[in-house]
């Protein structure tokens, strides 16, 4: 796909290769088997800009377009999904304030992240996920405040973050047109961390409960007006699941280059295994379904790049390479055999790695409902 893509974009993806060759590659089984957080590859990584792809020029991040992004994207993942993912969960939170928030407020977020900041998107809730019109996190005003009780679960960055953007409920007889956006930093009294998940996948990313006690934040901190909560966040959510995609076409790939090489030099029965038609059908199967899965990222990418409606497009996007991911990493694990169930080799790793994508930023069988209703509509 060399063709779709010029030189400049060409030069960003070679600079995060050898990123990924020379700062990702040697640590990440390390930090994969302890959790730990890679947290000076983080920082290195964020002086190159790879936290702050979409951030306008004019607020100091490198104002990619979307496309561009999820080409980046998918060569961080090649090295290692969590990583890119965390660095990617800052693009997310920051969202909400390029769709709706005032230029204040897009000044003020940015300078955080442009200057090596991190942020968190606090959405779900331990009865909230799917259904976003159960969030119990509420925000009272009182006099020029506003102030939030709750606590958000499964946040990526959650415990990492120097500001959050936050939904909550302004009024709990409205549901989902209840819900508000709001931006809270990380220093108010009264936030605290819960506890850090201890993740199958993604461990190169830091995963916590976020839990706000009576924290008080002017009510400029407001995004848009309330009851835009829920609508500020879905916008973001479909903006964001092209990365995701992207997120997942780098896993396949990187099992795809793993299965290709094992494959010609593991022998059996006098020959390496690449010389069976089963192999090979195997290969060719997670060759074509990468290449439709990268595609369908691309595709949507320009969609949004073009300003043009994309929601279902988004919704499709994310389920299908997401579950892609699975199969391709499903079957690199066959592929390598018995090996492929040992940590010794890389392959269950990507697994392991490839799972969460079909679960967060809207599970695949909630992107099922959205294309359909789409359809319906």
């Amino acid at each position: 796909m060399e063709f779709m893509f010029n030189e400049e974009q060409k030069m960003l993806r070679d600079m995060v290769k050898e990123f990924g060759e020379k700062e990702i590659v040697p640590v990440m089984a390390g930090y994969d088997r302890t959790g730990e957080l890679p947290m000076e590859l983080y920082k290195k990584a964020m002086e190159m800009g790879l936290h702050a792809l979409e951030i306008p020029v004019e607020y100091g991040g490198a104002g990619l377009d979307v496309l561009t992004a999820c080409f980046i994207q998918e060569e961080l993942a090649k090295y290692d999904a969590g990583f890119a993912a965390g660095l990617s969960a800052t693009g997310l939170a920051t969202k909400p304030v390029l769709i709706a928030g005032t230029e204040e407020q897009k000044k003020m977020f940015t300078d955080v992240i442009v200057s090596g900041g991190i942020a968190g998107f606090c959405l779900t809730e331990p009865e909230a996920g799917s259904d976003a019109s159960a969030v119990k996190t509420n925000a009272v005003k009182e006099g020029e405040e506003y102030v939030i009780n709750g606590s958000k679960c499964f946040i990526t960055n959650g415990g990492i973050a120097d500001i959050y953007t936050v939904i909550a409920s302004t009024d709990k007889g409205k549901g989902v047109k209840g819900l508000s956006a709001f931006i809270v930093e990380r220093n108010r009294t009264g936030i605290s961390i819960g506890k850090e998940e201890d993740k199958m996948g993604i461990r190169l990313t830091n995963t916590t409960d976020v839990v706000f006690e009576n924290v008080r934040i002017p009510e400029s901190n407001l995004i848009g007006k309330e009851g835009d909560g829920f609508k500020i966040f879905m916008k973001t959510l479909d903006l964001s699941r092209p990365l995701v995609g992207a997120c997942t076409v780098g896993i396949c790939q990187t099992a795809i280059n793993h299965c290709v090489k094992y494959s010609k030099e593991r022998v059996t029965f006098g020959k390496p295994i690449a010389a069976n038609q089963a192999i090979q059908f195997m290969l060719a199967d997670m060759e074509i379904q990468t290449e439709a899965a990268r595609q369908l990222v691309y595709s949507t990418a320009s969609l949004i790049d073009a300003k043009q409606p994309h929601s279902k497009e988004s919704a499709i996007v994310k389920c299908f390479a997401t579950d892609i991911a699975m199969k391709v990493t499903i079957d690199a694990v066959q592929i390598f055999g018995g090996y492929g169930y040992s940590r010794e080799y890389p392959v269950e790793k990507l697994m392991r790695d490839a799972k969460i994508f079909q679960i967060f930023e809207g599970t695949n069988q909630i992107q099922r409902m959205v294309v359909a209703s789409n359809m319906l509509r």
